[in-house]
């Protein structure tokens, strides 16, 4: 019997060689769920460091209102 590894995700930000920022707040929707929640790493496939920015700069763009808060 044969043990399959799964193939690790890259990271999205490490892959483009640049940290997420506010401004792209296109681009930080897609870490967003429909109801408008931040997307853990498990299932973004974003490494640890770059998940905390992430985070970071979704909730700055929220304070700016160029994300929303929820979604209804």
């Amino acid at each position: 019997m044969e043990i399959k590894k799964d193939a690790k995700k890259a990271c999205y930000f490490c892959e483009k060689g640049k940290d997420p920022s506010y401004k792209e707040y296109e681009e930080l929707a897609k870490f967003l769920s429909e109801r408008g929640k931040i997307i853990g790493r498990r299932q973004t496939g974003v490494c640890a460091k770059h998940q905390r920015i992430l985070s970071r700069e979704i909730k700055r763009a929220r304070q700016l209102a160029l994300l929303p808060y929820l979604i209804i």
